[in-house]
């Protein structure tokens, strides 16, 4: 097999710049952990670079006809080549509690979903690199005050310190998106356990961001916030003038209130 066709239903874009897969593979740290899992590895531009490094290089791919090139033509990754979807693979049947690192050329159309699930999975991995759609991988690393601050960016960067590294254009892309992507790394917080229930902290950023526009005392509301508590400044605010510390302020405040 010589080359394997870009399938427009999987999201497929393959990245054809060598120097681009080089500095993406550079990302990775190494610190703390042995294994990286690639998602979405199509023809291996990135995996090659990845295996040239002293860390256990696995890849997971959903595309049969990926997985047929990559068994022909990277025999390093003999028996490392899981032919699964990502978002619902589990984890434990390969890497059983080892932590492990993530990269890829995610597919735009299910990169969010990339990151909830690694979310998920945030006891095991304390590094995730990769590239995704420009403005998605901004809105990760977006701090408080803009439009683009939202669920994304709450939510990774209570347990990860979030940095964007560098922007890639389309034409390096066969076939090439229609917009430029963006190349991030996330590392996870020393102390990535918050101290407050972390569900319902998920909850209320969701439902804090769902009605953006309102301040939170409106989109709140299903809390059935005592009028004590619906004095507090706090709630004067709409969810994008919150930092991720006051979210979680703002949970504690919740809870107490009897949720």
């Amino acid at each position: 097999m010589d080359k394997v066709k870009a399938k427009k239903h999987l999201g497929q874009h393959f990245l054809k710049d060598e120097s681009i897969a080089k500095d993406i593979a550079d990302t990775l740290t190494g610190n703390g952990y042995s294994k990286v899992l690639e998602i979405g590895p199509g023809m291996g531009v990135l995996t090659k670079y990845l295996l040239e490094k002293d860390i256990e290089t696995w890849v997971i791919e959903i595309d049969t006809e990926s997985v047929e090139y990559l068994n022909a033509h990277y025999p390093k990754l003999h028996g490392k080549i899981l032919s699964e979807d990502f978002l619902k693979y589990n984890i434990s049947n390969s890497f059983g509690n080892e932590p492990f690192a993530i990269i890829g050329n995610f597919p735009y159309n299910i990169s969010t979903q990339i990151v909830f699930r690694a979310l998920e999975l945030r006891d095991r991995i304390p590094e995730f690199s990769g590239m995704f759609q420009k403005e998605v991988a901004e809105r990760i690393c977006e701090k408080k005050g803009s439009k683009a601050y939202g669920i994304l960016s709450v939510l990774v960067q209570a347990f990860y310190d979030a940095e964007y590294l560098f922007t890639v254009p389309e034409h390096v892309f066969n076939p090439p998106p229609k917009v430029k992507s963006g190349v991030l790394r996330l590392i996870r917080k020393e102390n990535f356990h918050l101290s407050v229930d972390e569900k319902l902290f998920f909850n209320v950023v969701k439902t804090a961001f769902n009605q953006r526009r309102k301040t939170l005392r409106n989109s709140l509301k299903t809390y059935n916030l005592s009028d004590n508590l619906k004095e507090d400044s706090i709630f004067d605010l709409r969810p994008e003038q919150l930092s991720v510390e006051q979210f979680i302020e703002l949970t504690q405040k919740i809870a107490a209130n009897g949720i």
